[in-house]
């Protein structure tokens, strides 16, 4: 809440967990404060000097807000005198008006959906929203401290300094050409995958991709290989298809595919996370990779791999790709620039199996315009003069020291309590439970004492015997991790937690 200049409280709240702009965000609360006749005709609004200092925010978002109300004649500006509510159009207003949150929809039938997305729907799993800044232990999030945001602006400068014309027309729905090439030097390079850029398409994320390869390759009430537990945003993109997930278990190898063809021998499409398994952490053994491609060519079905954070491989050389090893072209390669650079890009890539780089071709054309030209360009660039290279063994270093620090300090405050262990490659680890433990009830013990942490249950599509939770640590500087750690022990050892005690904490 914040208090204006006349001593009124204004109930605004800004939620920067949100994908809605802030200046958005106060322009609805005000403009329901109004409706709801909370602030009255005539009531002069605080400073928009006065709000930002409030609201913790720019007084450029505030002024942003109060000009869009000015111009549906809900405020009005009085020169030397200040802001205030509008009594003209009061006057024509309604003098009673629900709040927000009682205009429901009344109750009856829910409104009709497609079949296929309303069944799917029923299968959804929730996805919890990333913090507006990284905290302990949320993961998938690169470090927003190290990225050279100085380098940046000079490569976003160089391109909108280009000639209007390339700056800001449309550009191919495919993919900026010069950003397309590059990719396809670099898998080629450092990730061992021979393409043409003609096979590469840009996508706004591995989501959209993942939802544009099922949507393009599934009929309803096909089967789907899925990894169990699996990656959740990918799983709600292939079930909105309206395929039927087969739940494949997970060993030390990888996905089994022994019991993958026991389940659904005529599967249509695997979906994979190989170079490091999501969320358990396994790196899928050569003989397994080669195993489930034999599958794929003899069922003629597809394997979609997503490799979200191959990159970032710490003690050896990162495993060969499915796709390097594919030699019946069925595989989908999809990457994503969100770990390697910074989600906000929401910028990805499939390579794309030569027999259906006609029709993706056609698609992308007649349905899609593309990812913005101007981040596509800024990446290539990155890209082109070896910055992006020399960004991803900077950060492996720096993940890699992040990761030390986090076992250390996970084996002095959680021993008897968490039982950590070291993984080679990405972003988080997993912290398995005893047993009879609840991974819910500790799930929520972390979260009041204000740490994130996601159990592994909840990446499942049929339930586990193995307990335990992922903990992230890639966004988090050494001092955060050893703070977080002080924290999670204290909530294990709580009564809302399980009983134990952590080493030093008795």
């Amino acid at each position: 809440m914040v208090k204006h200049a006349g001593g009124a409280i204004l109930p605004l709240y800004i939620d920067r967990s949100l994908n809605k702009p802030i200046s958005v965000q106060i322009c609805m609360g005000l403009r329901d404060l109004i409706l709801t006749k909370r602030l009255k005709p005539g009531a002069r609004m605080p400073s928009t000097r006065t709000l930002a200092v409030d609201l913790d925010v720019s007084r450029t978002t505030v002024v942003g807000a109060f000009e869009q109300l000015i111009s549906e004649g809900i405020l009005e500006s009085r020169t030397g005198a200040g802001t205030f509510v509008s009594e003209a159009f009061a006057e024509n207003y309604p003098e009673k008006i629900p709040p927000r949150k009682q205009r429901r929809r009344a109750p009856g039938a829910p409104p009709r959906l497609a079949s296929v997305l309303s069944n799917a729907e029923l299968h959804f799993s929730r996805r919890r929203p990333y913090p507006y800044k990284p905290k302990a232990f949320v993961s998938g999030l690169p470090a927003f401290d190290q990225f050279p945001l100085a380098l940046w602006n000079r490569l976003s400068s160089k391109h909108w300094r280009a000639s209007r014309n390339e700056v800001l027309s449309y550009d191919s729905p495919q993919g900026y050409t010069p950003l397309r090439q590059a990719i396809a030097d670099y898998l080629g390079q450092f990730r061992g995958v021979s393409c043409s850029y003609e096979q590469i398409f840009v996508v706004s994320g591995a989501q959209q991709a993942f939802g544009l390869i099922s949507g393009m390759l599934l009929n309803p009430g096909e089967e789907v290989w899925f990894e169990n537990p699996g990656a959740i945003g990918a799983r709600n993109s292939i079930l909105s298809s309206g395929a039927r997930l087969i739940p494949v278990p997970i060993d030390q190898d990888g996905i089994m595919v022994e019991e993958g063809l026991h389940r659904a021998p005529n599967f249509r499409l695997a979906f994979v996370t190989p170079s490091h398994q999501q969320p358990l952490g396994i790196t899928m053994g050569l003989r397994r990779r080669l195993e489930l491609l034999r599958a794929a060519d003899a069922a003629k079905a597809w394997i979609i791999e997503d490799d979200y954070d191959g990159d970032f491989q710490y003690s050896s050389q990162p495993p060969p790709t499915l796709k390097s090893l594919d030699r019946s072209d069925r595989v989908f390669y999809v990457g994503t620039f969100s770990k390697s650079l910074f989600p906000s890009l929401r910028l990805g890539y499939i390579i794309v199996p030569r027999p259906l780089v006609e029709i993706f071709d056609h698609i992308f054309t007649a349905m899609l315009q593309g990812s913005p030209t101007s981040t596509q360009a800024v990446v290539a660039e990155f890209i082109r003069e070896g910055h992006f290279a020399s960004h991803l063994r900077r950060m492996r270093s720096i993940y890699q020291e992040r990761q030390t620090v986090f076992y250390e300090a996970a084996k002095a405050k959680l021993a008897g309590l968490l039982d950590v262990y070291p993984m080679d490659t990405g972003f988080h680890s997993i912290g398995h439970l005893p047993d009879d433990a609840d991974e819910y009830a500790v799930e929520q013990a972390a979260f009041d004492a204000g740490v994130a942490v996601a159990p592994i249950g909840h990446y499942c599509l049929e339930p586990l015997e193995t307990k335990g939770l992922v903990l992230g640590f890639s966004s988090l500087t050494p001092s955060e991790i050893k703070a977080g750690m002080d924290d999670l022990a204290s909530a294990l050892c709580g009564p809302a937690g399980f009983r134990g005690t952590a080493a030093g904490n008795s």
